[in-house]
């Protein structure tokens, strides 16, 4: 399937050690001639830490983009009824956004733009960064797993010893998820052997 044409939402959320795999994935979704809408969290805006100050990866993605980011609730809402996505991915995806979204919280532009985008019946695509997925938030992954138009990037723990609960996405198969996602599809295997990549 080509995403040319498609109007592609992506959303950032505070994993800040995730962000050096998922932005050659971005530019690599831009080159397929897919408009981006990027998407922040108040954490990505105003967090600075040894992975890079807030601002400038807000000025990282609109370059990549070629898009002003999203980043307030009421800039997020019209991608429901006036907007709309052809999907939202959300790349790096907490275990704090995780458990928000499971639950039904939507206190973030991003979590707004996915709540808008599942309203329209449209996929949207996780790829999930969290040192809990084997802990609490496991219950969460798993009924966003089971829930419709909800689709994940394939996941693994990536330091099984040192990290036995943690669980990242494998980014460099986003684009392949996204095609399916738009298929109706889960690009399987969901769960796969990851601490044998680079994190």
């Amino acid at each position: 399937m080509t995403l040319k044409g498609k109007r592609i939402g992506f959303g950032l959320t505070g994993s800040h050690c995730t962000y050096d795999e998922v932005f050659p994935e971005l530019e690599k979704l831009t080159n397929t001639g897919a408009e981006v809408v990027p998407i922040v969290t108040y954490t990505v805006q105003n967090t600075s830490t040894r992975f890079g100050e807030g601002e400038e990866w807000v000025k990282k993605i609109e370059k990549v983009t070629g898009n002003k980011v999203i980043n307030t609730i009421v800039e997020a809402e019209p991608l429901g009824p006036k907007k709309p996505l052809d999907c939202m991915i959300i790349a790096p995806m907490t275990g704090n956004s995780i458990s928000k979204f499971a639950n039904a919280l939507t206190d973030s532009p991003v979590l707004m733009a996915a709540k808008a985008t599942l309203r329209n019946q449209k996929p949207v695509v996780l790829g999930i960064s969290t040192n809990d997925a084997l802990g609490l938030n496991g219950v969460n992954i798993m009924r966003l797993m089971a829930s419709k138009n909800i689709f994940f990037i394939p996941f693994g723990q990536d330091d099984p010893v040192q990290k036995p609960t943690s669980m990242v996405a494998r980014m460099s198969l986003l684009q392949e998820t996204v095609e399916k996602a738009l298929e109706g599809k889960q690009l399987q295997p969901v769960i796969i052997e990851r601490f044998h990549d680079s994190v």
